[in-house]
């Protein structure tokens, strides 16, 4: 296979590939003619005939399999028809079996772990109560030129139309795809703990997003010993039952002590807050910062009860110059790019005993760690949960001290 040279890449060419391992991101790694080719669709040790869906020109390319040669005996046959290629972005691994998922998003975090941190560590991915379907309760879809709703192909903007999604939580969608849309509206679907389904209408109006709350609008969930009411479509948990596992690793894992001081940072509505809240008592501080005002006026609703916890509204990097040190414990929880140099370092003027990091990208928490290690914080434990079965995504909780 040579590159085009009318194009200079492989764009749309189809190529014999001998599949090697699973990479970040929901493909496996191939080699060819001196390149590399990021594989979706495909397992580790098939041998499939894939074609380029991207190519920039560089050392490397993008494929789907379109056919396998020989396959992997942990493959099957996904449950949706429209995880393929050239289909639904939303799903990375239907085709595998779902202990092979695990094993695949356990691979993906300890290769981060070494290449970006130099930590070599076993790691198993546990599988949350529920099964592999079922388990979506918070979606965005998107209105397609005929109306209909639907999900986005895969780095693509074209719109599939869907009746129904295997993996969201039964009849959550029903009132969504039965309709008809403005095109190009986005629509948020959230099916919260009591089982009553909240829609919102995001569409744009002469450059202006026009929202409209549909149904609901202020969602019911359960987690930590505690009923939470939320704008139904802030932050909270996808999976339903990762809340209330997340929060049980971080109460046994966070210690923080009776009339201690405590950091939640990132800290949505306050669910881990509420937690360390528990831990000082009600002569400890909890210092809870969060961006999102909607999160902050949820949360000081929802833990009025907890004197102890302070909410500060505003970046993390901003407020933590001025918060109390030294700090006993520091949990947080930040968004998919991770915390960075800036909090990590002022984490660390705290001097806090234990640290407990929740994450949601294996890379990001990698270099954070990297950055922790930097300071004289190791990796004491790691617990990784496959809280976005069927996707490449995984929930991972790491102490540091």
């Amino acid at each position: 296979m040579s590159v085009d040279a009318s194009t200079g890449t492989w764009l749309g060419r189809t190529i014999e590939l001998e599949v090697g391992a699973v990479a970040h991101g929901g493909h496996c790694v191939a080699r060819t003619e001196g390149r590399v080719v990021f594989v979706r669709h495909a397992l580790p040790g098939e041998r499939v005939l894939a074609t380029v869906t991207e190519d920039k020109g560089g050392s490397f390319c993008r494929a789907d399999a379109i056919e396998v040669l020989e396959a992997s005996p942990e493959r099957v046959e996904p449950p949706c028809p429209l995880a393929a290629p050239g289909e639904c972005g939303g799903c990375d691994w239907q085709h595998a079996t779902p202990k092979h998922q695990r094993e695949l998003k356990a691979a993906v975090v300890m290769e981060q772990l070494k290449r970006l941190a130099g930590i070599e560590r076993d790691v198993v991915v546990e599988a949350l109560d529920g099964g592999p379907l079922d388990w979506r309760s918070r979606v965005r879809l998107v209105a397609g030129k005929d109306g209909k709703a639907g999900f986005r192909a895969h780095h693509s903007h074209r719109v599939i139309a869907v009746d129904d999604c295997p993996i969201t939580v039964p009849g959550a969608l029903d009132d969504v795809v039965s309709r008809n849309w403005r095109p190009g509206s986005e629509i948020e679907v959230t099916k919260d703990g009591e089982g009553q389904v909240h829609l919102r209408d995001l569409s744009t109006v002469h450059g202006k997003t026009r929202s409209r709350q549909l149904a609901g609008g202020i969602a019911v969930q359960h987690a930590a010993g505690r009923d939470w009411r939320l704008d139904a479509h802030g932050f909270w948990q996808v999976h339903p039952a990762a809340a209330d596992v997340l929060a049980a690793v971080v109460a046994e894992w966070a210690e923080a002590p009776r009339d201690g001081v405590a950091w939640d940072l990132y800290a949505g509505v306050g669910l881990f807050a509420s937690v360390l809240a528990s831990q000082v008592g009600p002569r400890g501080r909890v210092l809870a910062i969060e961006s999102g005002r909607r999160a902050v006026a949820d949360g000081e609703e929802n833990l009025a009860d907890l004197p102890q916890v302070r909410w500060r509204s505003g970046r993390v990097e901003h407020l933590l110059a001025d918060a109390p040190k030294p700090v006993d414990v520091v949990v947080l929880d930040p968004p998919r790019k991770g915390a960075g140099k800036a909090v990590v370092e002022s984490i660390v003027e705290g001097s806090p005993d234990r640290i407990v990091y929740v994450a949601c990208d294996p890379a990001a928490l990698a270099r954070d760690i990297a950055l922790f290690k930097e300071h004289g914080y190791g990796l004491v434990d790691l617990r990784a949960f496959d809280a976005f079965p069927m996707t490449h995504h995984v929930e991972c909780v790491a102490l540091l001290q």
